[in-house]
């Protein structure tokens, strides 16, 4: 299978630098201080995002049982790419405050990573007074864009494959706005899919959400490929539509990818 057609780069931005999210962090980081219900900035909250992606994961790995018969609540591992403040995790795990009284906690491994080392102190911190040790959620500094997952980084021994659920809240649109190169000269956001892949086991999914780019445009850079970094849609979250000139859109866009069985 070939990869699809990858869309036009957007205009780099100062959110897509790290510098930028030092600085909000040390800020949020501040403010938690002086308030610890203080937590930050929920990402895509206008457009309930976290409302919309729990339901969505709970009806594809416990209904559809798109991680197939053995994947449940209790085992299921997810990794949270550009983790933030964490809540995300926090509302997975049920101790966000934000849950309804339906939701039930997932307890299998969880993991957020940021390159940001303010966002993984922050995040820290609003664990702790949720009461969570690193075997409830556990957050590490790491860099996607130029470090290597190893054991001693973030696959551990049980994820040594990769993990069930890999998730992006607004990481990808954080980078798409990085004016940086790798060594190929390519803008960073190009080699992004070579860098989540393998981070996703065989047969794992990647739920990527953006407010840059549709739905569309994120089938373009994720799915297809060859060999073993081959992705297929799976599903998409439906949100609030609106309509411009004529246009119908939403306001963010959130679409699953499952990597191939080997």
């Amino acid at each position: 299978m070939m990869t699809s057609s990858k869309p036009s780069h957007l205009e780099p931005s100062p959110l897509g630098t790290k510098e930028y999210w030092d600085d909000l962090y040390t800020t949020e980081l501040t403010n938690h201080a002086l308030d610890t219900s203080d937590v930050g900035t929920i990402w895509f909250n206008d457009s309930s995002a976290e409302d919309k992606i729990l339901p969505f994961l709970n009806q594809e790995i416990l209904e559809n049982g798109t991680l197939g018969p053995s994947i449940n609540r209790t085992n299921c591992s997810f990794l949270d790419l550009g983790t933030g403040n964490g809540h995300l995790l926090f509302r997975l795990r049920c101790v966000s405050g934000d849950e309804d009284e339906n939701e039930e906690p997932w307890e299998g491994k969880m993991l957020g990573v940021d390159y940001s080392e303010k966002s993984v102190e922050f995040a820290k911190r609003i664990a702790e007074g949720h009461g969570l040790g690193t075997r409830d959620v556990e957050f590490k500094w790491w860099d996607i864009v130029s470090q290597i997952p190893t054991a001693a980084s973030i696959l551990g021994e049980e994820q040594e494959s990769g993990f069930d659920v890999v998730l992006d809240k607004g990481t990808f649109d954080a980078i798409s706005l990085s004016e940086e190169k790798d060594a190929q000269g390519r803008r960073i956001c190009e080699g992004y899919k070579e860098k989540v892949v393998p981070l996703i086991r065989p047969g794992g999914i990647f739920l990527v959400t953006s407010c840059n780019w549709t739905t569309e445009e994120l089938k373009g850079w994720f799915e297809g490929g060859e060999g073993e970094m081959v992705l297929t849609v799976v599903g998409e979250i439906a949100y609030k539509r609106f309509t411009f000139g004529g246009a119908v859109g939403q306001t963010i866009s959130s679409v699953c990818f499952k990597r191939k069985l080997r």
